[in-house]
């Protein structure tokens, strides 16, 4: 009986792990490349480099367009066929397309391995349905917090690899991040069981399979379309680090390339540790409502002192502390996936994923314009942190709609 308990406590850690492993390549994957994508799109155009930042640009909507159109798709294709063939199909097309990217010669051979690749990698969906599935109520949040941390250790991990590897060419960061695709999906094979039963299995339907309709079931599930604006809120807000931290700081404080990414290291170490463990400790003393309050009020503050502060230094030390505000997320995850019953899980985990994906498409295009309009030669205030005092506003924003949402909620 021991060694079977022993085993049975064994399952769920692999298949946890493996889940993890399979969000970090995907975040991996996408920073893993970034470094040599500039060289890269050069080397298959022959164009200048401000030509290939466009290229680039386009690139990268492509990518978040897809993880937007097919996240439900995918969330659904698991509720009805199970998460298991979804995870490793997934991981073999996506190492068949990074070993097509490492050969591809031409920029519309890179432009079609982004849209597979966006398609592949929209399995965020389904890898949190699956630990919704082996979770316990009281365990969701805590363990959505882990998925997060994952995500963004792969985020922190995948550019200072792909920057190491670029030493043996521009090719070299894709042949890694198939291999790592290939033995992670090794590992799912060995250790991933299915979680969907006949008991909550249901019947794929493309009217819940597309974003926009998954989003019209969601808002006629009470609760779920103030959470579900949310995250969108949150997510767009947050983005402001990615979208404008590096020319936000050489503008303002004159940081060359090797500070920024170093601290924007610090801040994906923050946020994993935060996600990955500190959230516990949090959710234990103020609740899943509490931590959500806090998470908007502190990022609020953090958003202020950067749009305001002025002295490097101090910024600097400050960075990896702003991430105290990233146990938002993984809290309201876990309010949203006790709206729902058990053979939506899958759907309502990729509407969040479109919502997130929507952010993630036109948060830097609004995050960069306000900077742009507040430092460019002629602006009528020059204030190079304007875009994090949008972030801030939207945060008191998310406030106010939380607690609307509580207030409604104490009426019904």
């Amino acid at each position: 009986m021991p060694g079977g308990a022993a085993g049975e406590r064994a399952g769920p850690r692999l298949a946890i792990a493996f889940i993890l492993l399979t969000l970090a390549i995907d975040a991996m994957g996408i920073g893993l490349i970034l470094p040599v994508m500039p060289d890269l799109i050069r080397e298959v155009t022959g164009g200048t480099l401000a030509e290939a930042a466009v290229w680039g640009g386009l690139l990268t909507t492509i990518f978040a367009v897809m993880q937007f159109l097919f996240g439900p798709t995918l969330g659904a294709l698991s509720d009805r066929f199970g998460r298991r063939p979804v995870l490793l199909v997934s991981l073999l097309v996506m190492a068949v397309d990074y070993l097509v990217m490492a050969l591809a010669g031409t920029i519309w051979l890179l432009i079609v391995t982004r849209v597979v690749g966006g398609i592949t990698a929209a399995t965020h969906a389904t890898a949190t349905a699956y630990i919704a599935d082996i979770s316990r109520p009281e365990e969701k949040a805590a363990r959505f917090g882990l998925t997060g941390a994952a995500f963004g250790l792969g985020f922190v991990l995948g550019p200072m690899i792909g920057g190491l590897l670029s030493e043996f060419g521009t090719r070299a960061p894709f042949w890694a991040a198939a291999a790592l695709a290939v033995l992670n999906l090794c590992l799912g094979w060995a250790v991933l069981r299915e979680t969907v039963t006949d008991r909550i299995r249901r019947a794929f339907d493309w009217r819940r399979a597309n974003p926009l309709g998954a989003f019209r079931q969601m808002g006629r599930l009470p609760g779920a379309q103030r959470l579900l604006l949310l995250v969108f809120l949150y997510e767009f807000a947050f983005l402001v680090y990615p979208a404008t931290w590096a020319y936000f700081t050489a503008a303002r404080f004159g940081w060359e390339a090797r500070t920024i990414g170093l601290s924007l290291a610090a801040f994906g170490i923050a946020v994993a540790l935060v996600q990955g463990g500190l959230i516990r400790v949090i959710l234990r003393h103020l609740g899943e409502t509490g931590t959500v309050l806090w998470g908007f009020s502190f990022n609020a503050c953090a958003f202020l002192f950067l749009a305001l502060v002025q002295n490097g230094t101090v910024a600097l030390v400050f960075t990896p502390l702003t991430a105290l505000g990233a146990v938002v997320t993984p809290a309201l995850m876990g309010l949203m996936s006790r709206t729902v019953p058990d053979d939506a899980q899958g759907e309502l985990q990729g509407v969040v994923a479109s919502a997130r994906a929507v952010a993630t498409i036109l948060s830097p295009l609004a995050m960069t314009g306000v900077f742009a309009a507040f430092t460019a030669p002629g602006a009528p205030v020059h204030l190079p942190g304007a875009a994090f005092l949008l972030s801030m506003a939207l945060m008191v924003a998310c406030g106010l709609v939380y607690v609307a949402h509580l207030r409604a909620g104490a009426r019904a």
